[in-house]
């Protein structure tokens, strides 16, 4: 798995190294930002022939500063100041100041700390600090997957088969880069992993308490739901990992009302306050953020400037939430908002993407899998993972940029899995995909370093 990841990642670096050779990027924001000219004004640009100056690492580093990655280190140096970037989740720029704010450049090399210095102290050690923690995380991740593939399914061609599919993502230098994909794939991961060993925990227990869930398998659920909460805290489609939990409930209140009069409700009610807490904890990954923000904008005893006397329109919506008006606002995201003429190249582009989540979802909802498992709390598992894929495909198409698809997917296992049984059955269609796979994050990639679209 490390040869393999080790490999793919030195493929990307080389296709990021080679659109510098190239020429420039087509926006130079990431290079500037690094040397601190990211602001409007007569300053802006006045250092731009230092980045001429930046070492090779540094102008590798700067390639990977695209996009939305921008905003993210910027944020992560300065705090939120403008309120487009509230579209951001806070995870990934918390994490990063949490970081720089440490000891840690001392472990660079003496290269990366002379970029450092000549920046004066500006955005190069954020976008490091990025960089390191998205390929780290992105490893991570493979490894959980690996381990959940395992769990789950007690096949470890299998599970290793769909560890390395992870690794090829389509997502490609955005698992690599300043970006949230790789540390919301490793919590989403993480959470399931938990997920599956509170099933596995009540599967193997004796008594019929204990295999109500038991308190280990509770535990294991709240769990489940603090990294489920710490995902969608970097990226908000994490939100549907709290289907698992709904799901769950609505099977526990279902045998409560179904149950005998001489059966103890105990065990049960006690699984219900675990699913209880563990979905609070899943929602809370998105709503603190939009409380911080209301306090900070909308409330008269905030003391924020001009919050009391003029504060912005979505405050008075309900729910009042800063996220919503943002991305409808500034990104034009929304219901068939992106159904246009000009975004028709992009749809296509997605298209593939979308078929693969649909298909490999419809495959797990329809086909029983208790055969498979052995687990009936498993089955319930991959059929509410399946559940969670096909709502991320429908927004995708109906809500989202489209295009983002390719990226947003790798946080969810259950289409790995699928892709990983078509392979290893040779479905023809399963070696097209991962085809598909290498391909686009070879295309992607080069496009993504020269700051030129789909993003």
């Amino acid at each position: 798995l490390i040869a393999v990841f080790v490999s793919w990642k030195i493929f990307l670096f080389a296709i990021a190294a080679g659109s510098y050779v190239v020429g420039n990027a087509y926006d130079t924001s990431g290079s500037l930002a690094l040397l601190g000219t990211t602001n409007s004004g007569p300053d802006l640009g006045k250092n731009s022939t230092g980045i001429h100056s930046l070492t090779l690492a540094g102008r590798l580093t700067a390639r990977l500063t695209s996009w939305d990655a921008i905003y993210f280190v910027s944020v992560a140096h300065r705090g939120y100041r403008f309120e487009q970037e509230w579209a951001f989740g806070t995870g990934l720029p918390l994490t990063i100041r949490a970081i720089v704010q440490g000891e840690v450049f001392s472990f660079f090399p003496s290269s990366m700390a002379r970029d450092v210095a000549l920046t004066n102290g500006q955005l190069l050690p954020e976008v490091i600090v990025g960089v390191v923690l998205a390929n780290t995380a992105h490893l991570l991740s493979v490894l959980v997957l690996f381990r959940l593939g395992l769990l789950i399914w007690r096949d470890r061609t299998f599970a290793l088969v769909a560890a390395l599919l992870h690794v090829l993502s389509p997502a490609g230098l955005f698992l690599s880069a300043p970006y949230a994909e790789s540390l919301c794939s490793l919590l989403s991961f993480t959470g399931y992993l938990l997920y599956a060993k509170s099933c596995r925990v009540s599967d193997e227990a004796s008594s019929p308490a204990a295999a109500a869930g038991g308190f280990r398998g509770d535990a294991y659920v709240v769990l489940a739901g603090v990294a489920f909460g710490l995902a969608t805290a970097f990226r908000s489609n994490a939100i549907l990992n709290g289907i698992p939990f709904a799901w769950e409930v609505v099977q526990l209140l279902l045998a409560l009302l179904l149950r005998r009069p001489s059966e103890t409700v105990l065990p049960l009610a006690r699984r219900l306050l675990a699913l209880g807490v563990g979905g609070v904890c899943v929602a809370a990954g998105s709503l603190v953020p939009q409380v911080v923000a209301y306090l900070r904008f909308c409330s008269l005893a905030s003391g924020a400037s001009g919050s009391a006397v003029d504060p912005p329109p979505w405050c008075h919506a309900y729910p009042p939430s800063i996220y919503t008006f943002v991305q409808k606002h500034y990104w034009n995201t929304g219901f068939l908002r992106y159904w246009n003429l000009p975004n028709v190249p992009l749809f296509l582009l997605a298209a593939p993407m979308i078929v693969v989540l649909t298909r490999s979802g419809l495959d797990h909802e329809k086909t029983p899998a208790d055969a498979l498992l052995h687990s009936a709390r498993l089955t319930t598992l991959v059929r509410s993972a399946a559940a969670a894929q096909l709502v991320l495909a429908v927004l995708a198409v109906l809500m989202y940029h489209v295009q983002i698809i390719t990226r947003i997917s790798s946080s969810y296992p259950l289409w790995y899995w699928w892709l990983a049984g078509a392979l290893m059955r040779g479905d023809k269609a399963g070696s097209q995909t991962v085809m598909f796979m290498v391909t686009y994050a070879a295309v992607q990639g080069a496009l993504f370093t020269s700051f030129l679209p789909p993003a």
